[in-house]
């Protein structure tokens, strides 16, 4: 590693660590004394103008959410007060790697970012229609972004950049496996569930905090398309799933989903298996059952796209009294990076902006001017706190109950804990796929990484082999490998893995660029 270009801070000062976050113990929360992170995740939000840096091809709409199960024993919040209680929302659907424009049928996650109206303010939840996510820790963040985002050299989507990313931290693997999936293309954004991803907390009115994952579950049932009916359909339409949410809408055929929580005491965190506020991982149903909580239907398209879509903006940052974090380190990562993202985007005053203004509750925070500032600026009140006026004193009543924390501040590596098995979510989901689901996967994933470097292609046969050994064998086969040399390096653990792996080595080669159209050479790119 001594031959590498050493890495530095933004004035020239040596970086000791960008992959992990400082945080008070193994699993505790984000420090803000970690100021590379800081500024790695500020200088992330403002390099692409003025299109969202991810999640810039979207559709929206309004909707209502309404109460019809019972979870005061768990959260004070007043928009789960009582059954039959109805909030206002406003609902966008995206993908995430594509620019604006981008075809909707794409092989991608969804990012779904939902707005609930409440009467104690807005709550956005702000999540995809994976139950899981690429990396955990918010210093990956921009680069996994990056990875998925155009080549800085060729200009182009890049395959190579992708698995190189994805196959360098295995905590990447669920989530391509299911990328990779069957479940890769959804038909549209009717046919998909969708998740809040991290883990939050609840807490009711005794100050009693669990720890919650938030789900939505489509009731129009779930579709997905192949790779030969999502390319028919994106060169006839490029906004099919936009069509096809209007369309719905407008035919009042309205869009529903059943929300559920899963629910986690905080003596059961303690004592889970593997880390619980890690997004890479699942709770199982089996241990932690759905938890009906009501029903989410959208039943208007907005007037003005770019008024009400194009600048809706949400951060997991806002949330209301009941609701609360967790020490997930993507999601502390999170409750910054968003925000900044939209007072870059937007303006500073972008909360003023019809879409995104609290409509049930009074807002009074001492944000003063800035440009864009559309209200009275709140007139002659006072600009400080404390003050002798009486303006606007804090509400210590609605403060989460503490949290119990320790372990030293560090730089801690989730590789370390002997619980962490980056695999056992990826095999447990192949384990259950059909035998038609599991040729669908092994063929989806030869096709797409067909243009990358032979030790990128040996990583990740390695990694399905460490999933689960069908898993790997059929992959190592579809993508060509020697079999014998899958299995020497499988014995061996990520760190030996990648040693073995690298440009220069045994397997290493030249990514094919060619255009399958004109390639002569054989190729596994067409074949099933």
């Amino acid at each position: 590693m001594n031959k590498y270009k050493k890495l530095t801070n933004e004035v020239g000062a040596p970086v000791d660590n960008n992959e992990h976050s400082i945080t008070a113990g193994p699993r505790g929360p984000v420090m803000m004394q970690d100021v590379w992170l800081l500024e790695k995740l500020a200088h992330f939000d403002r390099e692409v103008i003025p299109e969202r840096r991810m999640h810039a091809k979207g559709w929206g709409a309004y909707g209502t959410f309404t109460v019809t199960h019972d979870i005061t024993k768990y959260t004070k919040a007043d928009m789960f007060s009582k059954i039959g209680k109805k909030t206002d929302l406003f609902i966008r659907f995206s993908t995430v790697a594509g620019e604006r424009g981008a075809a909707d049928a794409e092989r991608d996650i969804r990012g779904v970012a939902v707005k609930f109206y409440t009467k104690e303010g807005n709550w956005d939840l702000v999540g995809n229609n994976t139950p899981t996510f690429f990396v955990r820790d918010v210093h990956n963040f921009p680069d996994l972004n990056r990875a998925v985002k155009r080549d800085p050299e060729t200009g182009m989507r890049s395959a190579q950049n992708n698995w190189d990313f994805w196959t360098m931290l295995p905590e990447c693997f669920h989530q391509t496996t299911v990328v990779m999936s069957d479940r890769g293309i959804p038909d549209g954004f009717r046919h998909m569930h969708f998740y809040g991803e991290h883990t939050f907390s609840m807490y009711n009115k005794k100050n009693e905090r669990v720890w919650v994952k938030f789900h939505f579950r489509t009731e129009q049932g779930i579709k997905n398309l192949t790779e030969e009916e999502a390319a028919a359909i994106n060169a006839k339409d490029r906004e099919s799933s936009g069509h096809d949410l209007y369309n719905a809408i407008k035919n009042k055929d309205y869009p529903k989903w059943k929300m559920y929580i899963q629910v986690m005491t905080e003596e059961q965190a303690k004592n889970h298996y593997e880390n619980p506020f890690d997004i890479t991982k699942i709770w199982k149903h089996k241990e932690f059952p759905l938890i009906e909580v009501g029903e989410l239907e959208l039943n208007r398209w907005p007037d003005n796209y770019f008024a009400e879509v194009e600048q809706a903006a949400f951060t997991p940052a806002h949330i209301v009294p009941g609701i609360g974090f967790s020490p997930d380190k993507f999601l502390q990562g999170r409750l910054f990076v968003y925000g900044d993202a939209q007072r870059y985007r937007l303006g500073v005053n972008y909360n003023q902006i019809p879409v995104n203004q609290a409509k049930h509750a009074n807002v009074a925070d001492y944000h003063r001017d800035g440009a864009m500032r559309t209200d009275s600026n709140y007139g002659g009140a006072p600009a400080y706190t404390p003050n002798s006026q009486g303006y606007w004193m804090a509400q210590p009543e609605v403060a989460e109950p503490p949290l119990d924390l320790e372990g030293a501040m560090w730089r801690y590596d989730p590789a370390d804990d002997p619980t962490d098995d980056c695999f056992r979510a990826g095999g447990d989901l192949y384990r259950v796929m059909s035998a038609k689901q599991k040729t669908m996967l092994i063929n989806n994933t030869a096709m797409n990484i067909a243009h990358t470097s032979l030790y990128i292609k040996y990583r990740h046969a390695v990694h399905c082999m460490w999933a689960d050994p069908d898993y790997g064998k059929r992959m190592t086969k579809a993508l060509k490998l020697k079999e014998a040399d899958v299995m020497k390096l499988a014995k061996g653990d990520q760190k030996s893995l990648l040693a073995a792996t690298m440009p220069g080595g045994k397997y290493d080669s030249e990514p094919c660029m060619m255009d399958c159209d004109t390639c002569k050479k054989p190729c596994i790119v067409k074949e099933k």
